[in-house]
C-alpha cells in the first residue's frame, strides 16, 4: 500500500514534480492559440498550416493517450512519466527553433506523443504514491495548481508573444523539464501495476491515429482529398474490427454496453467539439478583427478559466445532490448563448460591453457542465473500469476538438488566407459561432433525453477542481 504522507518532504516533492509535468502539457493547450497570428505572419503560413499547428499535437495526443497510461502501468509510472517529460521538452525545443511551418507541424506531432506519456502519468503517480488518507487532498492540490497554471497560461503566452516572441511559448517548456526530471528521479517512488501483462494494443493505437489523421487531412485540405476521407473511415472501421477481436484492446468496446456511458460520451463529443472550434477561432478573432494584442487576447478569456477554478467543485457537489441531467442540459445551452454573444465582437470591440458578457456566460456554462460530466462518466461504469472510462472520455474530448478545428473553417467558408483579412475573417467567424452553438444545443437535447441519475455508491472523481478548458481531467486507475 502506498504510504507517502502529504505533509512529508517527499510528499511535497511528488506534488511539485507532478504539477510541473502536467503544467507543461496544460500550458501548451491553452497558450498556442494566442500565438497563432504571429506564427502565421513569421512563417508565412496559411490558415490550414495554423490548423495543423493545433491538430498535429491533438492527433497524436488523442490517439496515444490510452496507450500511454498502459505503458506506465506495465513499465513503471515514474519511468514513463520522465520519458514523456524529456520527449515533450525535446519536441518543444524543435517547435521553438522551427524554421518553417512544416517543421513546426512535425514537432507539434512529436509533442503530442510526449503529452500522451506524461499526462496520464502525472495523476497516476499521485494515486500510486500517497497514503489513501491523503490521496484526495493531494489530488485536490494537484488539480488546483493545474487550474492556476491554466489561468496564468493565456496571460503568460500573450506576454511572451508580444515580448520575446512566439517561439518562447514552446521554449519555456525546456527549463520546466530541467526542473522536473531531477526531482522526479530523486524523490518520486517507482510504481507499477502488478496485474499488467505486457500486451499492448499497438495496432489499435495506430489505426485510431490513422483514422483521425486521414479524416482531419481531408477536412483541412478540402477539395482534392475525398479518397483520404474514405480511407479515414475505412481505418476507423478497421479499428472497431480489431478492438472487437483483441483479448486486451486499447478501447474495450463492451464498456459502451452502458447506455449512460455511451450517452455521456456523445454529449462530450458535442460539447468539446464546440469548445475546440470556439477557442481556436476566438483567439484569432480578437487579434485579427478586434485588433487586440496577443496579451490582451489571452487575458480576455481569463474569466472563463477563473470561474471554472473557483466554482467547479461546488458545481460537482450540486450535481451530486440533484443529479447530472439538469446541469448537462443547462450548461451547454449557456455556452451556446455565449457563442452567440460573441457575434458582437467585431472591429474595435469594447471589452466590457462586447467581450466580457460572452466570456462570463461561457464560464458559467462550463462551470455548470464540466464537473458533472466528469463525475457522471465515472459513475456510469463499474469501479474497476473508472480509469479506462476517464481515459476514453478524455480522448473523445480531444478527438472532438481535433475534428472541430479541422471542419469548422471549412463549414464557415474560410479561405487559406482568411486570417490575413479582417473583413473576411469576421464574416466567416459570424458563420462559425452559430454552428458551434447549434452543436451545443444538440448536446443539451441529448443530455436531457438520455442522461439519468447514477446509482447510489458509484465512483466519484477525486479531480474536483477543473481549470482545463480544452478537455476533461483524467482520473487515474489508482495504486
Amino acid at each position: 500500500m502506498p504510504d507517502v504522507r502529504i505533509a512529508s518532504a517527499q510528499g511535497k516533492w511528488i506534488l511539485i514534480t507532478t504539477v510541473l509535468g502536467s503544467s507543461m502539457a496544460l500550458l501548451d493547450s491553452t497558450v498556442v492559440n494566442v500565438a497563432l497570428p504571429r506564427i502565421g505572419a513569421d512563417l508565412d503560413a496559411s490558415l490550414s498550416a495554423l490548423q495543423w499547428t493545433i491538430n498535429a499535437y491533438m492527433l497524436t495526443l488523442a490517439g496515444l493517450i490510452l496507450l500511454g497510461g498502459s505503458l506506465g502501468d506495465q513499465y513503471g509510472r515514474r519511468k514513463i512519466f520522465v520519458i514523456g517529460v524529456v520527449w515533450f521538452a525535446a519536441a518543444s525545443l524543435m517547435c521553438g527553433l522551427a524554421p518553417t511551418d512544416a517543421v513546426l507541424i512535425g514537432a507539434r506531432a512529436l509533442q503530442g506523443i510526449g503529452g500522451a506519456l506524461l499526462t496520464p502519468g502525472s495523476l497516476a503517480l499521485i494515486q500510486a504514491s500517497f497514503h489513501p488518507d491523503d490521496r484526495a487532498r493531494a489530488v485536490g492540490l494537484w488539480s488546483g495548481f493545474g487550474g492556476i497554471g491554466a489561468a496564468v497560461g493565456p496571460f503568460l503566452g500573450g506576454w511572451l508573444v508580444d515580448g520575446p516572441g512566439w517561439r518562447w511559448v514552446f521554449l519555456l517548456n525546456v527549463p520546466l523539464a530541467l526542473l522536473c526530471v531531477p526531482v522526479a528521479l530523486r524523490h518520486v517512488p517507482e510504481s507499477a501495476d502488478g496485474r499488467a501483462h505486457g500486451r499492448f494494443d499497438i495496432l489499435g493505437a495506430v489505426l485510431a491515429a490513422l483514422a483521425l489523421g486521414l479524416v482531419t487531412f481531408a477536412l483541412i485540405e478540402a477539395g482534392t482529398t475525398s479518397l483520404l476521407a474514405v480511407a479515414g473511415v475505412a481505418a476507423g472501421v478497421a479499428f472497431v474490427y480489431v478492438e472487437k477481436r483483441r483479448q486486451d484492446p486499447m478501447l474495450p468496446l463492451d464498456i459502451f454496453a452502458s447506455r449512460q456511458f455511451t450517452a455521456l460520451n456523445i454529449v462530450t463529443l458535442c460539447v468539446y467539439g464546440a469548445f475546440g472550434g470556439y477557442f481556436f477561432l476566438t483567439a484569432l478573432q480578437l487579434q485579427v478583427v478586434a485588433g487586440y494584442s496577443a496579451l490582451a487576447a489571452g487575458t480576455a478569456l481569463l474569466p472563463t478559466t477563473a470561474l471554472m477554478l473557483l466554482f467547479s467543485a461546488r458545481s460537482g457537489a450540486l450535481a451530486d445532490r440533484i443529479g447530472p441531467r439538469i446541469p448537462l442540459t443547462v450548461g451547454p445551452l449557456l455556452c451556446a448563448t455565449a457563442m452567440l454573444l460573441m457575434l458582437r465582437v467585431g472591429e474595435h470591440a469594447n471589452y466590457l460591453t462586447d467581450v466580457l458578457p460572452a466570456v462570463l456566460v461561457q464560464g458559467v456554462g462550463m462551470v455548470t457542465l464540466v464537473a458533472p460530466l466528469t463525475a457522471s462518466v465515472l459513475a456510469s461504469v463499474d469501479t474497476a473500469r473508472a480509469g479506462i472510462a476517464s481515459g476514453i472520455n478524455n480522448a473523445a474530448a480531444r478527438a472532438a476538438s481535433l475534428i472541430a478545428v479541422a471542419a469548422l473553417p471549412l463549414l464557415a467558408g474560410m479561405g487559406p488566407e482568411a486570417y490575413r483579412s479582417p473583413s473576411a475573417f469576421d464574416a466567416a467567424f459570424d458563420r462559425a459561432m452559430p454552428i458551434c452553438a447549434g452543436v451545443l444545443v444538440v448536446g443539451s437535447v441529448l443530455a436531457f433525453a438520455m442522461v439519468r441519475r447514477p446509482a447510489p455508491g458509484c465512483v466519484r472523481p477525486e479531480c474536483r477542481t477543473h481549470g482545463n478548458v480544452t478537455s476533461p481531467p483524467i482520473e487515474a486507475k489508482g495504486g
